[in-house]
């Protein structure tokens, strides 16, 4: 009895004191000198389809050293989950790309989006939640819905204004609406369409968003830096304009007229109140917060391009749609929020817009040693989030390649798929997705409400990604009888 006793305590011994198995490095490919791997990305349209085409290789997680960065890639939706949730503290980071330093004044950690997760970063977007992400019930929804259709008017009658039949830029008043409905429901002020300030603000901002979903060199070879000081200071001058319309246009008027003792009117006073009572605040905060979420709009304009380019290449869409919006108003007004229970194509439309374009995430940066799956993951290495192969992965959807909005409905009711997440998930997910949704269904709904919309052009948009360049395809519109 005494010898079995002392048998089970060395195995106890043994067991916890045996060798405990190390985590597994990520599989890849060899990298070159100086470029590292970013020889395999040619040859594809986007990275993240080449990153598709690495994962047949190496698996659905692998690592690829792109210049000087050590990346790792993860495909699957599983994975991806690991990431962005499970291990959400782990992958705080953004990546340090000069760019992202030039265009929030030095220092990415200005931007809610691309900064490191931090406990201010988490009191900034808990200040902005209630304004950005507006619930059904809630007032905040009733004025988004007030804002949305006041704007509608002005819309129509600059569209009014173009020369119907004929091929013409309709982006710069599609950008100009989606402004005046951020800036009117954050800032209670709006501008004129020939504003010549405003017009040039929305232009960079188009600029930008267009420049934050490009993928440069530079980014990965830092060595290159001269090469591109032209472009630095480019884009510095546009985000530095930007802020000063900010401040001289909407701050300085909103501090003017300031009652910290009575409920905030809008998202620029509660950012305001939050200065005078928090000691971590301080300007540069809020009004980075405040450029970041203007900055949204861009985002909805160039959604309801990528929309409006499927829709002339697939008219049968362009029709459903004008039959539903026709149901819901009678032709006697344009579409609201509170239409959007019933107008699901539409909304189905959208999504399907979204799918397609990939609509990819921004990348994560492990902010400590941690693993995936088992495998060694080392703080300070980029994580790719690939979103393309979730959209665009037959594993997940039936005939991917084909432009179908019916599969997000199920009897007349929308249906996401759980790993269908555009706007990313877990603790860094879009926070201002709602407004997203809100604003690109009403300007699509009304627009093709009152037009039909085709091109002489052909229509091309960019795979993987959100935005249009700023100078893109004309339209013409032909109001419908």
């Amino acid at each position: 009895m005494l010898a079995l006793l002392c048998l089970c305590v060395v195995l106890l011994v043994w067991w916890f004191k045996r060798p405990k198995k190390s985590p597994m490095t990520v599989p890849g490919p060899r990298p070159w000198p100086l470029i590292g791997s970013m020889h395999l990305l040619a040859g594809h349209e986007t990275p993240f389809q080449a990153f598709t085409a690495l994962s047949r290789v190496y698996g659905d997680i692998f690592s690829i050293h792109l210049g000087s960065a050590s990346c790792v890639v993860v495909n699957s939706f599983t994975l991806i989950k690991e990431v962005l949730i499970t291990k959400g503290a782990d992958f705080g980071g953004r990546p340090d790309f000069a760019r992202f330093h030039k265009l929030f004044g030095g220092d990415r950690n200005n931007s809610l989006a691309l900064c490191d997760w931090s406990s201010l970063q988490k009191t900034r977007r808990s200040i902005a939640r209630t304004y950005c992400s507006p619930r059904f019930t809630s007032l905040q929804y009733d004025r988004v819905n007030s804002v949305g259709e006041d704007e509608l008017n002005t819309f129509l009658d600059h569209l009014n204004n173009l020369p119907h039949g004929e091929p013409c830029d309709v982006k710069p008043i599609i950008l100009k609406a989606c402004a005046n409905m951020f800036t009117q429901y954050m800032c209670s002020t709006s501008f004129s369409y020939d504003d010549t300030d405003f017009r040039k603000i929305v232009r960079y901002f188009d600029e930008i968003f267009w420049e934050i979903n490009q993928g440069y060199a530079v980014d990965f070879l830092p060595w290159l830096l001269p090469v591109y000081n032209g472009h630095m200071k480019k884009i510095s001058r546009w985000a530095a304009e930007i802020r000063q319309f900010i401040l001289s246009r909407i701050i300085d008027k909103h501090r003017a007229t300031l009652d910290s003792n009575s409920i905030p009117r809008d998202f620029t006073d509660a950012l305001l109140m939050h200065l005078e009572e928090d000691p971590n605040m301080n300007w540069q905060h809020i009004i980075f917060e405040l450029e970041d979420f203007l900055g949204g709009h861009s985002a909805i304009g160039n959604l309801v391009m990528v929309t409006l380019a499927a829709v002339v290449e697939h008219p049968e869409v362009a029709k459903k749609i004008q039959e539903e919006v026709d149901l819901v108003t009678g032709g006697k007004r344009c579409p609201n929020l509170f239409d959007k229970s019933r107008m699901p194509y539409t909304e189905a439309t959208i999504l399907e817009t979204l799918r397609t374009a990939s609509s990819p995430i921004v990348p994560h940066v492990a902010s400590k040693n941690t693993e995936i799956a088992g495998h060694r993951v080392n703080k300070g290495t980029i994580v790719f989030i690939n979103n393309y192969e979730l959209n665009q992965g037959e594993n997940y959807w039936e005939n991917p390649g084909v432009f179908k909005p019916e599969r997000f409905l199920s009897s007349g009711n929308i249906v996401k798929p759980a790993h269908f997440i555009p706007f990313s998930t877990g603790k860094r997910t879009c926070i201002g997705q709602r407004l997203v949704h809100c604003f690109s269904f009403v300007i699509l709904a009304t627009l093709l409400q009152y037009y039909d919309v085709s091109t002489k052009e052909n229509v091309k948009v960019q795979r993987g990604c959100v935005a249009v360049p700023p100078d893109c395809f004309k339209l013409i519109l032909t109001p419908r009888k």
